[in-house]
């Protein structure tokens, strides 16, 4: 078990590669739009540190930090960013399509609720199977507005599957309000569809959702039925690309001061030598997608079923 010192660590790579996404994004290394996770690090981490390389996890095209802290390939992350054959896709899906196999992060879609019935479909396998493989599946709240997120918790509450949903909930889908968008609670509506519910709304720090799934976990695998969490998110830059959008109107700087004043990241100490250690860590992965060769025009072929 990970102490809150190694998870704040882990939390503060994933924002600090990241940073260095920002910082170079302009040069057009990088060949992909990018939705990034700063701010919402503590939750990636939290949510996976209790899981094993064989637990899977899917998300969603904001998937950065979930890649990152399920311990995807991190110069294989930077080469797909840059759309390089050696890329953890091959170079083929960019930002929003990661997948590592190697330690079951299952992939990611630019289409919003798309992953919920894969993520099904593994669970169910796994019960087929009788294996003892997690699922967990976070999207966002505005993935509720879709038809197949309600047909993928029913099917999952029906066949009593090891599930885990976990909705990310920043109370937007792009610029607009779940009261905009939703004429029912998110909580009460997972309930009636008989699944247990958990709400944590103090998510900056990692230690503490870390603890809270782990309870959550344990009743998965205890009671073989699903589990559907809420996750409070905040993202600190726009919805898409790496600037700010507080001046375009429906946030305000007033809700990112109350969020990141409770932000363990801001103002970390970190010694020297383990700054050090992610600073070498995060520039080799970047010299690694930039020696990397691009794919060629027979590579488009491959992988096709």
């Amino acid at each position: 078990m990970k102490s809150r010192e190694e998870l704040l660590i882990h939390a503060a790579f994933i924002r600090q590669v990241e940073e260095r996404i920002v910082e170079i994004y302009p040069t057009d290394l990088i060949q992909s739009p990018l939705h990034l996770s700063i701010g919402q690090e503590s939750l990636a981490v939290g949510v996976c540190a209790h899981l094993s390389k064989q637990d899977q996890v899917f998300t969603t095209y904001r998937s950065h930090a979930y890649y990152l802290a399920k311990g995807g390939n991190v110069p294989a992350f930077f080469a797909e960013l840059m759309g390089r054959s050696t890329g953890c896709c091959k170079g083929k899906g960019g930002s929003m399509h990661l997948a590592d196999s190697e330690v079951n992060f299952m992939g990611t879609s630019a289409i919003v609720a798309s992953t919920l019935p894969h993520a099904v479909g593994a669970a169910y396998a796994n019960k087929l199977k009788g294996n003892d493989n997690l699922v967990v599946c976070v999207f966002g709240d505005g993935a509720a507005d879709a038809g197949i997120y309600h047909e993928s918790i029913n099917f999952a509450s029906l066949m009593k599957l090891p599930l885990v949903f976990v909705v990310e909930d920043n109370d937007l889908a792009v610029h607009s309000r779940k009261s905009e968008r939703q004429a029912f609670e998110l909580e009460i509506h997972a309930k009636s569809y008989g699944l247990s519910t958990h709400s944590l709304e103090n998510t900056q720090d990692p230690k503490v959702v870390s603890d809270f799934m782990n309870s959550i976990y344990a009743d998965v695998k205890s009671t073989q039925r699903p589990a559907w969490v809420r996750l409070r998110a905040f993202r600190y830059r726009e919805h898409v690309g790496t600037g700010e959008d507080f001046d375009v109107g429906y946030r305000s700087r007033d809700e990112f001061a109350e969020w990141s004043a409770k932000d363990p990241l801001i103002g970390l100490e970190i010694s020297e030598a383990e700054q050090a250690r992610i600073n070498s860590e995060i520039q080799s992965a970047i010299d690694f997608g930039i020696s990397s060769p691009f794919p060629t025009l027979e590579d488009l072929y491959l992988d096709v079923i």
